[in-house]
């Protein structure tokens, strides 16, 4: 997976998690490989649906677990 959504998601997380780009992959687990907390997670992707401009439901948010999940989830809806 090397698109550019994916591209662009790993660059804010590597920013906003303080983690080398290269470290995130789409099977990279945001909270386990990272630390992140279930708030930091939600705040990221409240970010990012609105650099997407995609609407994410709350309830949505809680089944991303991976990169590559919230990649897959916003590269169906735009």
């Amino acid at each position: 997976m090397d698109s550019e959504v994916f591209r662009r998601i790993r660059d804010y997380l590597a920013d906003q998690l303080e983690a080398g780009p290269e470290k995130i992959t789409p099977d990279s687990d945001i909270v386990n490989d990272f630390g992140a907390d279930r708030l930091e997670v939600i705040d990221m992707i409240t970010t990012l649906s609105d650099e997407f401009g995609v609407e994410i439901p709350d309830e949505d948010i809680e089944n991303f677990h991976t990169v590559g999940d919230v990649v897959n989830y916003l590269e169906e809806r735009i």
